[in-house]
């Protein structure tokens, strides 16, 4: 697949992390099947992982073109492991979805139990979704995105791409950049060897995020060879995605809140390399860890962060997920009309969330280059909702009709059974292919809070 618009995303990817003046490297995709979609999700599912794989080449000095099995790419947008003799873990609260309203549709994302609790602060508790889409339909849906949000939960009305281009929100995030970026003042030198097969095995990569975004991200560089180490507070779960996202990784639970657990945090930091976090935007800040704190506890960080509808405007301390975004930014509703139908309609898969994560993956990777060139800490921002432009400003032409990927075939997996606290299972083979540099996981995916808060 080497279509215009695979060129024209390739580029703009390679542009939002590099100067304009860089050339663009080259880069092979193979394969034609796309997901079946108003706007290039395959397309944007290959750029994005080949950005990523070519941000780690260049910190190496890789000179081998890449390739990428676009097939594989829009999978692992997906899900990247198949259990054997069990289910999938189910993905959705029950009540989390579509609903409509009094005059159009809202999305509850109810995935988290404080999230549902505050739905149903609102809304009332309910016995199944029958009874809560009845409550639901006697609201405007504006009023009732504003009183969940209100009331600490996660909602959104579906909305135009127009109307979000007009919205505030929607203007203040299309004059941020794709990938903000910033050099922060010198660190120590740093020590690692940076082996060809293995770019980061000794880079501390500290990841204090959840779901998706961030741990796609510090997922792809503990499979270039990171030590990673994930840390979630007290209670959090994440049963649904457990076992594809903290592949490779060790998990250990650590509190902010206490003065045992921040003190605990800053010597975890003072000794780490990079920190990827996807908190709201003035959140960590509020915990006394302002972006100089970080820099002042650990000298030349690379720190990559992430937002969910932006870091300017009135939401960027709103909480938000792909599937929100999605409804919020027009992509369900373009899809609606784009497949006839009276219900929104979004991407096949959550690609805002895993393409951010490859963009967050490849900003680690630049910071970490721009640290050996010149000792410098380095913090990158990025927001979902600011790589949903990239989709909006892209739809497919009239005349193109994606038919879809397909069946899984038996190559598209590692011939190795994974074995995972939960079962076992195959996972998919990497979707890129740099001579000398493979993506490889030293380990099983764990559960969280199974390991403890220490660097080995």
């Amino acid at each position: 697949m080497d279509n215009g618009l695979t060129t024209h995303l390739w580029q703009q990817l390679w542009h939002g992390l590099r100067a304009a003046s860089d050339a663009v490297p080259q880069v092979t995709f193979h394969g034609d099947a796309q997901l079946c979609s108003l706007y290039p999700v395959t397309e944007l599912a290959s750029t994005s992982i080949a950005l990523a794989m070519q941000a780690a080449a260049d910190l190496i000095g890789n000179p081998h073109p890449l390739e990428v099995n676009t097939a594989l790419a829009s999978r692992w947008f997906q899900h990247s492991f198949r259990p054997i003799n069990r289910p999938a873990p189910a993905l959705w609260d029950p009540f989390a979805g579509d609903y409509p309203t009094a005059d159009g549709w809202i999305r509850l994302h109810t995935n988290a139990p404080h999230h549902r609790a505050a739905m149903e602060s609102v809304l009332g508790q309910h016995a199944d979704r029958a009874s809560l889409a009845v409550a639901v339909s006697q609201w405007n849906k504006t009023a009732l995105e504003d009183a969940v949000v209100v009331a600490g939960g996660c909602a959104a009305e579906m909305r135009s791409v127009e109307a979000w281009q007009q919205h505030p929100q929607g203007q203040a995030v299309r004059r941020e950049a794709l990938i903000e970026q910033a050099l922060q003042p010198e660190g120590p030198a740093p020590t690692w060897r940076l082996f060809p097969a293995r770019p980061l095995h000794g880079v501390r990569v500290l990841d204090l995020t959840r779901i998706i975004a961030g741990p796609v991200a510090t997922r792809f560089l503990a499979g270039l060879g990171a030590e990673v180490l994930r840390l979630d507070p007290p209670g959090w779960e994440e049963p649904s995605l457990e076992e594809e996202v903290t592949l490779g990784k060790r998990c250990a639970r650590l509190d902010l809140k206490s003065a045992q657990g921040r003190k605990h945090f800053e010597a975890l930091l003072s000794q780490a390399d990079v920190l990827v976090h996807g908190y709201r935007a003035d959140a960590l800040s509020a915990l006394g860890y302002d972006a100089q704190t970080r820099q002042k506890l650990s000298p030349g960080l690379v720190d990559v962060s992430l937002n969910a509808w932006g870091w300017t405007g009135p939401w960027r301390n709103r909480r938000g997920f792909d599937s929100l975004v999605q409804m919020g930014c027009g992509i369900a509703d373009s899809g609606r009309q784009w497949k006839q139908r009276d219900a929104p309609s979004p991407l096949p898969v959550q690609a805002l969330d895993h393409a951010t994560g490859y963009l967050m993956a490849a900003a680690v990777l630049e910071g970490l280059r721009q640290r050996l060139l010149h000792n410098t800490g380095y913090t990158a921002r990025l927001s979902l909702a600011r790589t949903a432009c990239l989709l909006t400003d892209n739809p497919y032409p009239e005349s193109e009709q994606p038919q879809g990927l397909g069946p899984l075939k038996p190559q598209d997996e590692n011939v190795e059974i994974e074995i995972t606290p939960w079962g076992m299972g195959y996972r998919l083979r990497s979707p890129v292919w740099l001579p000398g540099t493979p993506l490889i996981w030293s380990r099983a995916a764990s559960r969280l809070g199974s390991a403890n808060a220490e660097w080995q």
